[in-house]
Formats: structure tokens, sequence, C-alpha cells
């Protein structure tokens, strides 16, 4: 599994199977009613439309595989993949605007992030060019309508969703894997493996406000928005870290 993503409108759970090329569905409590559908290449991020049933898989692809870098559509309610769109390169991490009804996917070379409109997710609708080397983590902040996303450069850019304009940017400690915003407290985490830290962005200022020491290796997050509490997972001494937003 490389993937997990969680519908809490519908009651389901999505994974990106990269071994096998697939993405799992499955009720929590029902999992032996899971089913499977076939997508690209190694999928990796995972999108869902709650209200039209439709799951994305970003696939990260084979170089050795022609026109691999694809992104699979896939509609729950058929259990089929409706659409492959090829895409400029290796995919990373993607996102939902309900609002604008698109999907957000980065690209890691070329350095773009893609839209994929979900009235019509059979072909790209838009590409921004991105000007840091590898986009990487990726999320939205609804309320000034901005894409963050952070770039193996070792750079956090905020980006204008409707013209792809560069707002604003802020230095990260290296580069970056997993991000989550906590939209009440107004801070971005962002996991960053090497030197192990955690780095906390107050997205208002686009200020680096801390940087919290986790382990080296240490590049998966996950955020529990209710409870307002980040969780980062130690691959080392095999533990997590539970921080609190303070919200």
């Amino acid at each position: 599994m490389a993937g997990a993503l969680v519908s809490e409108a519908l009651g389901l759970v999505f994974t990106s199977n990269r071994g096998e090329d697939t993405v799992s569905v499955f009720a929590p409590g029902a999992e032996r009613d899971a089913f499977k559908v076939g997508v690209g290449v190694k999928p990796n991020g995972l999108a869902f439309d709650h209200v039209r049933g439709i799951l994305i898989a970003a696939n990260v692809g084979d170089p050795a595989v022609p026109d691999s870098h694809t992104v699979s559509v896939v509609d729950i309610a058929r259990r089929e993949r409706i659409a492959e769109v090829k895409v400029p390169g290796r995919t990373r991490w993607t996102i939902y605007d309900a609002a604008r009804e698109t999907f957000f996917v980065n690209i890691a070379s070329p350095a773009r992030i893609i839209a994929i409109n979900a009235r019509e997710p059979t072909k790209i609708a838009r590409a921004y060019e991105i000007p840091a080397e590898g986009p990487h983590g990726l999320d939205f902040d609804p309320a000034t309508g901005r894409l963050l996303c952070a770039c193996d450069a070792g750079v956090l850019l905020a980006i204008d969703a409707a013209s792809g304009r560069v707002l604003g940017k802020v230095p990260l400690s290296g580069a970056p894997d997993v991000i989550f915003l906590n939209l009440q407290s107004g801070r971005l985490y962002v996991a960053i493996g090497d030197p192990g830290v955690i780095d906390v962005i107050d997205i208002g200022s686009m200020h680096r406000q801390e940087v919290v020491p986790t382990e080296a290796g240490a590049h998966t997050l996950a955020l529990d928005r209710k409870r307002n509490k980040v969780y980062a997972f130690l691959p080392q001494s095999h533990r997590a870290v539970v921080l609190a937003d303070g919200a």
C-alpha cells in the first residue's frame, strides 16, 4: 500500500496498492465487502469527489514504460476505471477542491501542478509551472484560494489556484514529504525526513513559526482536525510522536 484516503461523507476508505496497480475501496467494519479496481502503473496519491463518486489515483509510473505517468479516474458506483489521463512526468501528491470542482496533482519533473476538472475528468484542464525543483507535498487553503506546495528544493510556495501566480514562499529545513494544513489554527505541518523535523508554518503571515525535532527518516504525518493533534511516525525507534496543535 502506498496511499490511503478516508471519505467521512460516504464512510469509505480508499488505498492505493502500488505492488499490484490497483485501488481498494471498503467501509470500516465491512472489510470483507471490499473491492478493487485496476489503475495505472504504481498508484500513489488519492483524491475523491464524494458528490460524483469519482476517485483519482496519481500514478508514479515507470521510466522504462512509455506513457506510464498518468492519473487514473475511477467511478466508485460503477466499480471501474473510466479514464486514464496522461501527465507530463512523475506524479507526487493530489488533492480535491470541492468549491472549484477541481483535482490538483503535483508533478515532480517538469515541475508542475496540473488541474483536472471533476465535471470533465478525461483531460488536463490547465497546468501551472512551479519555480522550484520537485513539487511534493500539496494542500489547499479554501479561505484564500491558495495551493500550498512543498518542494524538494526546500521551499514552500503559496500559489493562487485561479491563476497559478506565486503569492509567497517560505524556506524549509530540508526536502519535504507529507504536509497537512489545520484550517482552525492556520498552521501547516511539513514533515522533513532529513534532518528529521516538522516545520510549522503560519500560512497567514507565511513564515516558519517553529521547528519540532522528530527523528531521521520521519517523513509521514497524520492530522486529527477534530482533536487538533498531529501524529508523526518515527521509523527508526518504532514510535509515534503526538503534538497538540493548540488551535
